[in-house]
């Protein structure tokens, strides 16, 4: 009686015989080669690096002007309301609905300019992060192609998405992707 083989014996056993040739006939060098990861934090080379520093300081400039502009207008509002409340008996009906009305709109533009500061912070911000995490890809890249890893994945940190649970420090490219990243944006 003779059988039909099945697929498996068909296709797949074969297969496997000719993968275990390959695997056995490799030269020794590509049999032992490794597969190197290494791990890099994104954010440690923006704060640590010469032209990331620089970068956030301006940042913080930026910011601190903008903080005292809305400081100022904030304390003339208060001012306001205290002189206000102050004069708020002499006042006819008419006068006091007028100042208040008044007063609502000087509170209301100085909501508009903390809304449109702070949507202007957020643009600003993500700018810089884009640009600086594609000099930061760029230097991780160099430094991954000189060092032979075949992979350098994000390490993510506690205020971002953390992606690397544990990773040996041998294999911690930081240090050398600020390097890398400082040497290339120092001009």
């Amino acid at each position: 009686m003779h059988r039909t083989r099945t697929f498996v014996e068909r296709t797949v056993l074969p297969l496997a015989a000719a993968g275990l040739f390959l695997l056995t006939t490799l030269p020794a060098a590509q049999a032992t080669e490794t597969f190197k990861m290494g791990v890099v934090d994104p954010q440690v080379v923006l704060e640590k690096s010469k032209a990331g520093k620089k970068a956030l300081d301006g940042l913080k400039e930026y910011v601190s002007t903008r903080q005292k502009l809305l400081s100022g207008d904030e304390e003339e509002l208060r001012n306001t309301e205290k002189t206000l409340k102050e004069q708020a008996a002499k006042l006819s009906d008419t006068e006091k609905k007028e100042k208040e009305t008044q007063f609502r709109t000087k509170v209301q533009e100085f909501q508009k300019r903390a809304q449109e500061f702070n949507q202007e912070l957020q643009g600003k911000q993500k700018e810089l992060v884009d640009d600086y995490m594609k000099k930061i890809s760029s230097a991780t890249k160099t430094v991954a192609e000189k060092g032979g890893f075949a992979l350098v994945v994000d390490r993510g940190s506690e205020q971002t998405v953390k992606i690397v649970i544990y990773s040996k420090d041998t294999i911690d490219l930081t240090d050398q992707v600020i390097k890398e990243f400082d040497r290339v944006n120092s001009k």
